[in-house]
Order: structure tokens, then C-alpha cells, then sequence
């Protein structure tokens, strides 16, 4: 599984920034951070967004609990409800905006108005419940938008998978990026993005003649 190397210095996260675009700005992109409930969507926005992140977290009622499957994410106690959204600054003027999916499926309604106008779409999965993450990503297929899969390395997630099984059970394509990344840091959640963005261009590069 790839490993990128890291953009910003080991465990650091870059400072906060003006809310306002940086002169540098050429290249505005959409990204959607999906994947199912419980896998890091909103750790990862908050560990890379130069602005503050928009969070709509609330927590677990006993209403919902019975309709979420809490297997594997035993101690969350909150959930995102609408959108998480974030940005950061790469080099070369280019800008991520991006927004944070529910993971339930009674959110599924709201994909479409979400991924309305992204290019491109990071999906985060739990090697410890991989089935959890099918869904999310026959909604990615379905929208015909290019994706990467990044494994959120949880502390006791599985090592001994190989990524050729890795890449069987998920059904990924050959050149679909896969990497691994811990949403905590925000040098791993950037190169996990970084892998998207370069998939992103590799697919827009003009074939040669």
C-alpha cells in the first residue's frame, strides 16, 4: 500500500490562516470526504483545514442509536448530521474545499446536493469492518466521480492483510490510489489527499500523441 511522503513536517499541523483565499489561489477544487459512519471523515477535516471546519456533529440520541450500527465504534457518542467542511492551500495555487458526507444511509438524500460539482471524492475505510464501507462506495461509483481509498490506521486495526486482498475486497480498480493514513495527523490526512489530486491530474493529463 502506498505510502506518500509527508508534506508537512512529522505530527504537525499547519496554523490557522485568514478565512480569506491566500493571493496564491488558482485552482478551486471540490472534494468530498466519504466514507461510513464512524471512519474519520470529521477527524481528518479538522486535522488539515487551514480555516476553522464547519462541524454538524450532535450527538447519538436514543432514537437514532438503533438505526446506526455502532459495531467496531462502540465509545462515539456524536454524529455527523448535515456537512462537515474545511480547506486547505497546496502548493502550486491549488485550493481543496472540502466537504465531509454522512455515512448513514437514511443521509443518502443529501449525496447528490453534496457532490454536486466535485471532481473527485476521498474515501475513507475501516480495515477492522471493510463491508461497512460498500455502500459509500457504490454511491462514489454511481456518481462517476474518480475516488482514492485511504485505510484510517486505527490503533487496532488488522496488519496482516496484504494490499493485493485489500484491493479484492473493496473490488477496486487497478489504478484506483489506496493508501493508508492516520486522520489524526495532518501530514498523513494531506498525503492521502495528495494521492486523490494526483489521480485527479493523471486522469485529466492530455494523452500523448
Amino acid at each position: 500500500m502506498a505510502f506518500a511522503p509527508s508534506s508537512t513536517p512529522s505530527g504537525t499541523a499547519s496554523p490557522p490562516v485568514d478565512v480569506h483565499l491566500p493571493d496564491t489561489a488558482r485552482d478551486l477544487v471540490k472534494i468530498l470526504v466519504a466514507g461510513p459512519f464512524g471512519v474519520g471523515k470529521t477527524t481528518l477535516i479538522g486535522s488539515v483545514s487551514e480555516i476553522r471546519p464547519l462541524h454538524t456533529e450532535e450527538p447519538i440520541s436514543e432514537a437514532s442509536a438503533p438505526l446506526d450500527d455502532l459495531a467496531g465504534v462502540r465509545d462515539k457518542a456524536t454524529t455527523t448530521v448535515a456537512v462537515d467542511f474545511g480547506r486547505i492551500s497546496l502548493p502550486g495555487g491549488v485550493v481543496l474545499y472540502l466537504f465531509g458526507t454522512p455515512g448513514q444511509e437514511r443521509f443518502r438524500p443529501l449525496w447528490d446536493d453534496i457532490a454536486y460539482g466535485a471532481l473527485g471524492a476521498l474515501v475513507l475505510v475501516d480495515s477492522r469492518r471493510i463491508d461497512a464501507s460498500f455502500d459509500v462506495l457504490g454511491l462514489v461509483e454511481e456518481s462517476g466521480l474518480p475516488y482514492a481509498v485511504a485505510f484510517n490506521a486505527f490503533p487496532d486495526a488488522p496488519r496482516h492483510h496484504t494490499e493485493e486482498q485489500l484491493r479484492a475486497a473493496l473490488d477496486l480498480e487497478a489504478d484506483t490510489p489506496m493508501v493508508t493514513c492516520d486522520a489524526r495527523e495532518a501530514d498523513s490526512s494531506v498525503d492521502a489527499l495528495l494521492a486523490l489530486v494526483q489521480h485527479l491530474i493523471d486522469r485529466h493529463a492530455p494523452e500523448d500523441r
